[in-house]
């Protein structure tokens, strides 16, 4: 079983090619979730939703074989994500969810837990809730711990310097180059190998940075791995790095020592993923091994 907190959220996604036209399910952990179920694993979403998509949502992960805990709020999260041809998004709210308060039981069964928000839901208390009841590895995406609203519902990006303190609880912390950068004030896309040496200072065992089409780095305070991207017609890059994670802890947990082969299953399960728009990527782990050969070959 492994665990995801975070709450779920329906986004609005529109990009140069393709649009949603309505709000789709989405979400840092809920999108874990759909990747790791079909990688062949149960998982479980824990998190908060409003009454005006809970009959959606509920029909949505019976539907995507993901179970989840949840307490309904007053509304439910959500964005508007807009892509121009360069790649770069912007993020307008649609809802905020509340805060996530509950520490299951389920967590003590676990054999992984993903702290995955998406706009401040998951406390630092919270975080050292779970950890405290869970003898299970803890594998940070810090996105939604980075984001406030801004002017005109607008996401922006920010560094709490409480992440800092709860840091070392986690095996694994991954970040995207740009909260790489927030992160650390290194540009991975400059000096890569010195943004994932720093993230990983904080006091975590593995740090990984995903550059999108250039790869990913992962340091495990020994050396710096490059994993290949791989190459692929991207349609939505909407939950990729979500979606990275989701392999990479599915390869990590058979064989913890081969972090190259890791990366390479979080390359390839995203390279899926975004070839296509919302939550029915036909992610299948047949196909996702196919690719994982073609990158260790590179």
């Amino acid at each position: 079983m492994i665990v995801a907190f975070g709450n779920p959220v329906y986004d609005y996604i529109k990009t140069p090619t393709i649009t949603t036209g309505e709000r789709v399910l989405s979400g840092c952990s809920t999108n874990g979730c759909l990747a790791l179920a079909r990688l062949g694993h149960e998982t479980t979403l824990i998190g908060r939703i409003g009454a005006d998509y809970y009959e959606r949502f509920t029909a949505d992960l019976t539907r995507y074989h993901v179970s989840a805990i949840t307490e309904l709020c007053e509304q439910t999260g959500g964005f508007g994500l807009v892509y121009d041809a360069s790649g770069n998004r912007t993020l307008d709210v649609l809802g905020v969810a509340a805060p996530i308060e509950m520490v299951p039981e389920v967590c003590r069964e676990a054999a992984a837990i993903i702290i995955g928000p998406i706009l401040q839901e998951t406390s630092f208390e919270l975080i050292e809730r779970v950890h405290a009841l869970s003898e299970a590895p803890l594998f940070l995406d810090p996105q939604g711990l980075l984001r406030r609203i801004g002017e005109l519902g607008r996401i922006e990006h920010f560094y709490p310097p409480e992440l800092a303190q709860i840091a070392p609880l986690f095996r694994v912390i991954k970040a995207n180059e740009l909260e790489a950068e927030v992160i650390t004030g290194v540009n991975p896309r400059t000096n890569g190998p010195e943004a994932a040496r720093r993230l990983r200072a904080l006091g975590c065992e593995l740090a990984i940075v995903t550059l999108a089409e250039a790869g990913s780095l992962i340091d495990d305070g020994h050396r710096c791995y490059r994993v290949p991207a791989y190459r692929t017609d991207a349609h939505d890059p909407t939950g990729a790095g979500d979606t990275y994670m989701a392999g990479f802890i599915h390869a990590y947990l058979n064989d913890p020592a081969d972090l190259y082969r890791a990366g390479c299953y979080g390359a390839a399960t995203a390279s899926i993923w975004i070839e296509h728009t919302g939550p029915d990527a036909p992610i299948r782990l047949e196909a996702v091994e196919r690719r994982v050969e073609k990158l260790l070959t590179l």
